[in-house]
């Protein structure tokens, strides 16, 4: 039987079957945000944008009598589709005439693998806005998740926070993955035997389904963790002053000083304040470890002050604040104590909720004049194929592109692990 000749639709429907199967951590996070971008009429524009309620909370009355009456008060956060990647390949017209298996294995895969690894490289990325970090290491060596004590210190943190306790993942780093397989061909044999172990997944521990992925980033750690940093004067905020600000429940500025004259601050900086505790964000229960923040981007400190972006906002609970995230402001002159080593290095792997994180990928416009346009999508991504001829060479030139974007919906609902004892 002779060969179909391939077209740009085939290669599309190829193309974006492949990128699926090739996904790991994108496919864990939520991904219902691109029924939005699909009220739009004319096609999907980089630099899209929609609004994401922040979820409501709120306290719970003692008696009968109604009062306080609580506003609902609704957050929000924004979402961008602005990120266009692609892979530019060609063919000649007799290589055109092969078979999409032939085309799958020799071109589409190596292509669609890149791109999988971009998508999951972004997805990733969002470990910066994340503050809970449980099992630092104590010095400057980066410790691989060894042992089912460690790993279960990721599920203790998000039951301590509240996080249901369904549609829950970890991606960890080869060596961790690796030495925590080791440690559990005792336990999980039939698991460790299956296919989907070979390809990269453990299977379920602890109610976590559990992957390996080479994109885990590497946080290099501040140049500022041995200073006596402090608080400058008493701060704290309220959630009507941060709702509408990024993160749940809000980002808001961190007055510091005591760092080195010219230390840097590096985003995804995890640090504590004395005396200022983590709560409960359901019953407000302030909880046995001081509250976690994480800066959101670089600073540099100048005469030994900084002035840092940090999330959770720190709100007070005073026995009536739904949103509260600690349960006392931060006082001028307490400590901050930084996870982690100056300068060291450290994977960031992460347990989280499917709804910590959003990816949304959307489709993309077929632009006006071009031929032969194919836009195809399978399971919530999609791919666009334009072809182009060089008829000097016959030679297809093809364009291949996606648009997507990703988001922390709510840090709450994740943690960064390490398998260190360490703590802060």
């Amino acid at each position: 039987m002779a060969n179909t000749i391939l077209n740009p639709t085939i290669i599309a429907k190829a193309a974006v079957r492949i990128l699926d199967n090739e996904l790991v951590m994108a496919k864990r996070v939520y991904r219902a945000y691109e029924d939005e971008f699909a009220k739009k009429v004319n096609g999907y524009d980089v630099g899209d944008t929609i609004s994401i309620r922040k979820p409501n909370q709120f306290t719970v009355r003692n008696g009968a009598i109604a009062t306080p009456i609580q506003d609902v008060t609704e957050g929000k956060l924004t979402m961008q589709v602005a990120t266009q990647r692609g892979v530019d390949f060609k063919f000649t017209s007799a290589e055109l005439t092969l078979k999409i298996e032939e085309l799958a294995e020799r071109v589409m895969k190596p292509a669609m693998v890149q791109l999988a690894n971009d998508v999951d490289r972004a997805v990733m990325a969002e470990y910066i806005r994340i503050p809970n970090w449980v099992g630092q290491p104590a010095t400057g060596l980066d410790t691989p998740i060894s042992t089912f004590v460690a790993f279960a210190r990721g599920a203790e943190r998000l039951d301590q926070f509240a996080v249901p306790q369904d549609e829950r993942s970890a991606v960890l780093s080869p060596e961790s993955y690796w030495a925590l397989a080791g440690s559990q061909t005792a336990l999980f044999v039939n698991s460790i035997a299956n296919p989907a172990y070979r390809r990269g997944e453990i299977g379920e521990i602890g109610g976590v389904a559990t992957y390996m992925s080479q994109n885990v980033p590497t946080y290099v750690g501040t140049t500022a963790n041995d200073d006596a940093a402090t608080v400058t004067g008493t701060q704290s905020t309220t959630y009507a002053a941060v709702q509408n600000t990024e993160s749940v429940p809000g980002t808001m500025s961190l007055i510091t000083g005591g760092w080195g004259a010219t230390d840097l601050i590096r985003a995804g900086t995890v640090f504590t304040i004395a005396n200022v505790f983590a709560v409960n964000p359901v019953t407000k229960a302030t909880l046995p470890f001081l509250q976690h923040f994480t800066v959101l981007a670089d600073v540099t400190a100048v005469a030994s002050a900084a002035t840092l972006t940090i999330t959770p906002a720190i709100i007070p609970f005073t026995g009536s604040e739904a949103f509260a995230s600690t349960n006392a402001a931060a006082i001028g002159g307490a400590a901050i104590v930084v996870a982690g080593a100056d300068s060291a290095s450290y994977r960031q792997n992460l347990m989280f909720h499917k709804n910590a994180f959003a990816l949304c990928v959307v489709p993309m416009v077929k632009p006006p004049g071009a031929v032969d346009v194919a836009r195809e999508s399978y399971k919530g991504l999609s791919v666009r194929v334009i072809p182009y001829y060089d008829g000097t060479n016959d030679v297809s030139n093809f364009r291949l592109d996606i648009l997507y974007g990703t988001k922390t919906i709510d840090p709450r609902l994740a943690v960064r692990m390490s398998g260190g004892a360490g703590t802060i």
